[in-house]
């Protein structure tokens, strides 16, 4: 698999990287923990090197999971978690006190607990898990988060952007205190292209470019009449007509870029890849099959210049997650 530059970190990742929300199993449903440890362990069988997971994800589970693998391999697999909010809120709130969202203890705090989790004495990435720019500045989560490297805890440092809100971590870009992103970025979401990306290519900061396939629209696999599970996230996330509509854009695409709808998963992928600022995509796997198709794609071509630019017309500005 082909690596990247994360930013200026130092470390070299795979252009796909594991997200493990999914393996977690709380909003998910239907994870399964054998195949999830499967499909971990084929990841880096591959070649894969970064895994991207979070302390809320389970809560817990997932980074057991992934500490439990990654601790069997003699391969190096970078991982990166999350601290949560402390007042559970996601997306950060515009206005709401940085004291109430990541004190300085709590930072610590869910530092030490995900170190505990992973059976691991350091974490490579550490990344505030929503953000809002206000906060630069503010509080003393940032003197923790020194501490904590320092204290050879934390290797790198990073937040994760709120859903579709690319733009409300420049001044934290800006600030320079910060290593790398986690932002939102696929085909119908392109807006990171506007002043994120070319920031962060600038100010050499990496990015991780989450939810490539826009929670699985963009995988052509969500027709009208697909039903999910009681109590999974996406029952909400494709209510009403919107899977009606995300079946008509989908084939739209296919058609402009005379494709078949199988195909589309790798197109996505190397759409978000096509761009230099990201350093790697993480999409979420739970399967075997997942893993070797998304694995693939990490192969440093990207996607021809004059699919990019027909994929440029189907920009689709909405968000289902606050809707």
């Amino acid at each position: 698999m082909h690596k990247r530059a994360l930013g200026r970190t130092g470390l070299e990742v795979t252009e796909v990287g594991y997200g493990a929300w999914g393996i977690g199993g709380s909003q998910w449903i239907g994870a399964d923990d054998d195949e999830s440890v499967r499909a971990l362990h084929r990841a880096i069988d591959l070649g894969l090197n970064l895994i991207d997971t979070a302390l809320a994800y389970g809560p817990h589970h997932s980074e057991q999971l992934v500490g439990d693998v990654v601790r069997g391999r003699d391969e190096t697999v970078h991982v990166a978690t999350k601290v949560p909010p402390k007042n559970l809120q996601w997306p950060a709130r515009a206005g709401t006190p940085v004291e109430e969202v990541f004190p300085g203890e709590h930072v610590r705090r869910c530092t030490e607990r995900s170190l505990r989790n992973l059976g691991m004495d350091v974490v490579d990435l550490q990344q505030l898990h929503v953000w809002d720019d206000g906060w630069v500045g503010e509080g003393d989560w940032l003197e923790t988060v020194q501490a904590l490297k320092d204290e050879g805890k934390v290797r790198c440092f990073g937040v994760s952007i709120n859903d579709h809100q690319p733009g409300n971590a420049v001044k934290l870009i800006e600030s320079g205190v910060v290593d790398t992103v986690q932002v939102i970025y696929n085909v119908f979401d392109q807006s990171p292209e506007d002043e994120l990306l070319p920031l962060c290519q600038e100010r050499g900061i990496g990015v991780l470019a989450r939810v490539p396939f826009d929670e699985g629209s963009l995988t052509g696999r969500i027709t009208p009449d697909t039903t999910f599970p009681e109590g999974d996230f996406r029952e909400g996330y494709f209510a009403g007509d919107r899977k009606d509509e995300v079946w008509r854009r989908v084939n739209a695409i296919a058609q402009d870029l005379d494709v078949a709808i199988e195909d589309l998963p790798e197109v996505a992928l190397r759409y978000v890849l096509s761009h230099p600022a990201v350093s790697t995509v993480i999409p979420g796997m739970r399967s075997l099959r997942s893993v070797e198709a998304n694995c693939a794609a990490a192969d440093g071509k990207g996607l021809p210049d004059d699919q990019v630019a027909k994929l440029k017309a189907h920009r689709w500005v909405r968000n289902f997650y606050g809707a």
